[in-house]
């Protein structure tokens, strides 16, 4: 079992690793080995709340399929034994940013310096274009 957070443990077994050729440059090595590793993960074997399952499909993005599966390609390593890793690591930090919830964004009021700065910079813009126009046209 892998521990994500004290209520979301994964268990090893439910991740379906395989290697792959990696692409890009790298030579005769790419071309003979199959070195990237190609992490598939069922995400309808865990309960998770629903709200962490909004935020795992909205994190995760297109590297989640429709029938709930993440996928991860992990090639940044020249060995089989460091992509698994990288790519084991990447589904767990997926999950524990998905399990922690966002701080909620508190409305504030814009303090009377800044008012004043914005203003002054709308009136000194202003003038750069006012100064723009020919000398005696007025509208």
């Amino acid at each position: 079992m892998v521990r994500i957070t004290r209520e979301i443990a994964i268990d090893e077994n439910d991740i379906e690793i395989s290697f792959i050729r990696a692409s890009g440059p790298g030579g005769q090595n790419v071309n003979k080995l199959s070195t990237a590793a190609q992490l598939r993960y069922d995400t309808r074997r865990l309960t998770l709340a629903a709200d962490v399952a909004v935020r795992l499909a909205s994190l995760a993005g297109q590297r989640m399929t429709r029938d709930g599966v993440i996928v991860i390609h992990a090639q940044r390593f020249r060995t089989q034994e460091r992509n698994r890793a990288d790519a084991i690591d990447r589904l767990i930090e997926l999950l524990r940013k998905a399990a922690t919830r966002p701080t909620p964004r508190r409305a504030t009021r814009p303090t009377l310096a800044s008012k004043k700065r914005r203003l002054e910079g709308k009136k000194r813009r202003g003038d750069v274009k006012a100064r723009r126009r020919p000398a005696g046209y007025e509208d």
